[in-house]
């Protein structure tokens, strides 16, 4: 019994196609060649994440036509001075050896040491802290050693710092390179011993300090460090301080805005004059956003300056104020740019340009009061409002107390003409009754 029994499925199976298709699903998971069986079934069939090299291009197999040795031969170097003859496996091709320098002579490097000669050390090189046996053991040393100043330092007879033996070595070379190109023609000023003495007292600090450093503690260590932030954070504010303080312009606008072409008052408007005349206005916003857009160029000119000032002012107003204030400037005999946009020039030009501005509003602002005013005077009706002749009239009442009707309290009323009262109108006759026959 199976699970097809269990659920009563039929059990028809079709065998052939089953092994198609599990000897397809074989196939295409055959092991590729070059992979080992375990390995392959580490990776489970997955393909691997790098390309595999055939083992074929591992080795290469030399040309035919070569025949490669390998034979003990000698060599020297030309690095040695002794001509010593050592012996090595050298690459033989065809029977023929290689030719040549050693391979590793080219990495012999040595230091050229200035020489001097007696006459030169008398003339131009005594020194009353050096004697001339010093001075020559020490030259010695470092054609030895190749400037190798800590090994000179450990085998120099006399008790010599390391940044003494330098201070004495570079001291000879400068002067023996400077003495030698006055006597004879030759520019020596961008030998790097001429160029940059060495300096005793400099060399000494650096190591000093960085000893210090060296020996330092952790708790000193986090004590420095808070040390630097804490400067770090006052340069910062500094610098925006004295970038705020930069940014400045002695000239702020604060040109307010009044009544704009365009827009309309009702006659009806009770506002008072100050508070109609002058709205909210934008451009201390404008001007800050223009002192940031500057202040982002860091180098630009003054005239550029003033034209984005002078839009940022007049931008609140329509095209044809600003064309009334270009009218008024040259009416005034005023330049629209300024020829020579000094730094007080120009406060001067905005400044005119602010009181235009704030003129041409006001004459805006009277012409429309003048229009209510006469609007008021001109009208052939009054405003309608509180009636003038109406009285009060209590209610009424009685001799007895009692209270007057509605009825009558509305006929009584001044103004309502009483109404005449109907005539009167006959009864009707009686029927007759059977009794009264």
């Amino acid at each position: 019994m199976d699970a097809k029994d269990i659920l009563g499925l039929s059990k028809t199976s079709h065998p052939a196609s089953q092994e198609k298709k599990s000897r397809t699903v074989k196939e295409s998971q055959r092991k590729p060649d070059g992979i080992s069986r375990e390995v392959y079934a580490l990776i489970g069939g997955v393909p691997p994440l790098m390309p595999a090299v055939e083992p074929l291009q591992l080795k290469k197999r030399p040309p035919t036509d070569e025949k490669i040795t390998w034979q003990w031969l000698p060599f020297t170097s030309s690095a040695r001075k002794d001509n010593l003859q050592l012996f090595h496996w050298v690459r033989v091709v065809n029977g023929v050896p290689p030719m040549g320098d050693y391979s590793f002579a080219k990495y012999n490097k040595s230091v050229d040491v200035v020489k001097y000669t007696d006459e030169e050390y008398e003339k131009h090189l005594t020194d009353d802290m050096w004697t001339k046996e010093e001075t020559d053991q020490l030259f010695e040393l470092c054609q030895q050693f190749d400037l190798r100043f800590i090994v000179i330092a450990d085998r120099f007879p006399s008790s010599r710092t390391v940044e003494e033996l330098k201070e004495r070595y570079y001291k000879v070379s400068r002067s023996i390179l400077i003495a030698r190109a006055a006597a004879s023609p030759g520019d020596v000023s961008e030998h790097p011993i001429v160029k940059e003495p060495y300096k005793f007292t400099q060399e000494r600090d650096r190591k000093r300090a960085l000893s210090m450093v060296l020996s330092q503690t952790k708790h000193q260590e986090r004590k420095d460090s808070e040390v630097l932030a804490e400067a770090k954070r006052i340069a910062e504010s500094r610098m925006a301080a004295r970038n705020a303080k930069e940014s400045e312009l002695p000239i702020t606008f604060n040109v307010e805005r009044a009544i704009v072409p365009g827009e309309t008052l009702s006659p009806s408007s009770n506002s008072e004059f100050p508070s109609a005349m002058v709205a909210p206005s934008t451009s201390m916003a404008e001007n800050t956003s223009t002192l940031a857009s500057l202040r982002m160029l860091r180098v630009y000119l003054r005239t550029y300056a003033l034209d984005q000032m002078i839009q940022a002012a007049s931008s609140s107003a329509g095209l044809r104020t600003i064309k009334r204030v270009e009218q008024s400037l040259q009416e005034l005999g005023v330049n629209l740019k300024p020829r020579v946009p000094t730094k007080s020039v120009c406060a001067q030009h905005l400044e005119l340009r602010k009181e235009i501005l704030t003129l041409l509003n006001l004459q805006k602002q009277l012409q429309y009061k003048e229009a209510e005013g006469s609007s008021y005077r001109d009208s052939p009706y009054e405003t309608p409002g509180t009636p003038k002749d109406r009285t009060f009239v209590p209610e009424s009442t009685s001799f007895g107390g009692e209270r007057v009707g509605k009825r009558d309290q509305k006929r009584k009323a001044p103004g309502r003409a009483e109404a005449p009262s109907s005539p009167a109108q006959p009864k009707r006759p009686r029927k007759l009754r059977a009794s009264d026959m």
